[in-house]
């Protein structure tokens, strides 16, 4: 069976683990005593979030410990669909306030380490439309049955949705157009990983909290090479879950995700060969549209900075208990 990053080179093997190798009831066996917490980061997702917590808690309910809903500032009603299915929500901007806040989806993943107690932790997106919750037992399949495997990502096809619903192209923009070439240039050990950026993923909390975490959507390929760095390329698998749908973003915010994806893996690039950088803050980007006056710019600053690994601010191995502070 093959499925981790540096295997399944050879004629005919599989780069990834099928989701089907395992059952809930089956890994349930495996647990033991090890806790698994489920979050899910969401921001204005009102539409599919509630869906996505309940069906985690129906069917896998029995397997993980917890499931946990980090809200980024909604402006919608996505913290009472989230409460209204079972799960626990909790606001980014109230987790730990002496340690400030930052808008971005990286920031709510930081945050919920502090408000979560699994010794694994499965992060699922909200905007799901088309998935199942194998989505959460596949991603939990290689942690609990190998040792050596402290990162999983997931492995989909994404059929992305138009405004009406109907299905425009293959998504992943970003990937193919960033984080593929980037790795191909700087990192081609990595070239293996099917979809860095994917928002479906699992890791051991005591890997992740010896993370820096860029506050953006940098979160994900920071994540694939701070793993590779401090464990090796084999210390990440990859399961393929099927089918991902999830609705279309416009090709002016893809830019806002590049260059955060290319600030977070520039950083450790230049880390590497010189030692510890100065991390900038925001990066101003500059898009144009046409108006009535011609092409006009747009600036806006994009957040690139990072949050300094959890177990540097006092928490142990497992989250601290008395910092819940539960959304109201």
């Amino acid at each position: 069976m093959t499925g981790a990053v540096g295997e399944g080179k050879g004629s005919g093997e599989r780069t990834a683990y099928p989701a089907s190798d395992w059952t809930a009831d089956g890994l349930l066996a495996l647990k033991g005593d090890l806790t698994i917490s489920v979050v899910i980061p969401a921001k204005n997702e009102e539409a599919t979030v509630g869906d996505v917590a309940a069906r985690i808690l129906t069917d896998v309910g029995h397997l993980v410990d917890e499931v946990i809903v980090i809200d980024s500032d909604s402006t919608d009603a996505t913290v009472d669909a989230a409460r209204a299915a079972g799960a626990k929500v909790f606001s980014a901007m109230e987790i730990r306030p002496e340690l400030g806040a930052v808008p971005g989806k990286g920031e709510a993943l930081w945050k919920s380490q502090f408000v979560t107690r699994g010794d694994l932790v499965v992060f699922v997106d909200a905007d799901l439309v088309d998935w199942g919750t194998h989505f959460v037992t596949g991603l939990l399949g290689p942690l609990l049955t190998r040792d050596d495997i402290h990162l999983v990502k997931a492995v989909y096809d994404r059929p992305m949705l138009d405004d009406s619903g109907n299905e425009e192209e293959q998504g992943g923009r970003v990937t193919e157009l960033v984080a593929r070439p980037w790795l191909g240039l700087h990192r081609p050990e990595l070239a293996g990983i099917v979809q860095p950026l994917s928002g479906e993923w699992a890791i051991r909390r005591s890997s992740f909290a010896g993370y820096s975490v860029p506050v953006g959507y940098g979160v994900e390929i920071a994540a694939v090479l701070d793993t590779a760095d401090r464990f090796g390329v084999e210390a990440i698998a990859q399961v393929d879950l099927g089918l991902r749908t999830h609705r279309h973003h416009r090709h002016d915010t893809l830019g806002l995700m590049a260059v955060q994806v290319l600030a977070a893996a520039d950083r450790r690039r230049v880390a590497a060969a010189v030692g510890d950088v100065t991390v900038r803050e925001t990066v101003d980007l500059t898009q144009y549209t046409r108006g009535t006056a011609g092409l006009e710019p747009h600036v806006t600053a994009v957040a690139i900075g990072e949050r300094p690994p959890a177990q540097s601010l006092g928490m142990p191995a497992h989250a601290e208990r008395g910092t819940r502070a539960e959304s109201r």
